[in-house]
């Protein structure tokens, strides 16, 4: 694994000794990224078949922002900022849109998004519902004819097994899949909300409703998340674990679920250092 940078660089989070560390995750095309609030570490698969395993302290750490309004959008830029250093210690990770297919039907779904925001024959609110749907499909055509299904579920496997401290499915609770509903549904009252704005100013006022947006939907999600027996989480959940279970997972083999734990157990092992590192300190 590549030597971590100094764990007393930025704000830490400091986790109790009998509590689990809040693990995130991304599955790539041949690997899990697993990521905490302080590190993260990616394991991968190379095509010789060699697991590689790289991790790093964040220079980006979404957990001190706490105002309702950022934390949605800093949570998103923490996860991202970490894919350029995952290329650059590990050259050989594939991410999820690297396809070909997948990026022509990226190019082809702004075409269509484009096209369905200019029509005139559809309400706003429509217009905006239409638009996210179609926005969404690229995802949908990553997940097919691929490994990335199965190392979507091999990291949901791991990272659920470690919190629950038992062997668990491949489905978990607080996939990001279950954020589709809430973030459509936002997404559309912001966008149609938006076109009443004066010309010259709904370029900014978009910009504006899609950061609300993606606050409101995490605000959403962490709720249905402290509240997962409540009738309207349920209802908010079902279509994320629908999406789960019929096509954003598979079941992995015992080699992809090797380099999800081997993420895992990378991940973790920096998190303890950091912690290892504050508690020193003080």
């Amino acid at each position: 694994m590549a030597a971590p940078e100094n764990p007393n660089r930025g704000p830490r989070k400091r986790v109790p000794d009998n509590e689990k560390i809040r693990l995130g995750g991304m599955a790539l095309l041949n690997g899990v990224l697993v990521h905490g609030p302080n590190s993260w570490a990616c394991a991968i698969r190379t095509r010789d078949g060699e697991l590689k395993v790289a991790g790093e302290y964040k220079r980006l750490r979404a957990h001190a922002i706490q105002s309702p309004l950022l934390r949605g959008p800093a949570r998103l830029a923490d996860a991202f900022a970490i894919l350029p250093r995952v290329r650059r210690l590990l050259p050989e990770a594939r991410l999820p849109f690297q396809r070909a297919p997948v990026l022509g039907a990226m190019v082809a779904s702004a075409v269509a998004v484009r096209a369905v925001k200019g029509s005139r024959s559809l309400t706003p609110l429509a217009r905006e519902l239409l638009a996210g749907l179609l926005s969404a499909s690229p995802a949908a055509l990553a997940l097919r004819g691929s490994d990335l299904a199965a190392y979507h579920g091999a990291e949901h496997i791991s990272i659920g097994s470690y919190e629950h401290d038992e062997p668990r499915a491949r489905e978990h609770e607080r996939c990001g899949s279950h954020m589709l509903g809430p973030l459509l549904a936002t997404s559309a009252l912001a966008g149609a909300l938006a076109t009443r704005a004066p010309l010259h100013l709904r370029l900014a006022a978009r910009a504006a409703a899609q950061i609300g947006a993606l606050a409101a939907t995490t605000e959403i999600f962490g709720w249905m998340v402290r509240n997962p027996e409540h009738p309207v989480s349920r209802v908010l959940a079902r279509p994320g674990h629908e999406l789960q279970h019929r096509l954003a997972t598979a079941e992995p083999t015992p080699a992809q679920l090797e380099v999800a734990e081997a993420a895992l157990a990378a991940c973790l092992d920096l998190e303890r250092k950091a912690d290892g590192a504050n508690t020193h300190r003080n």
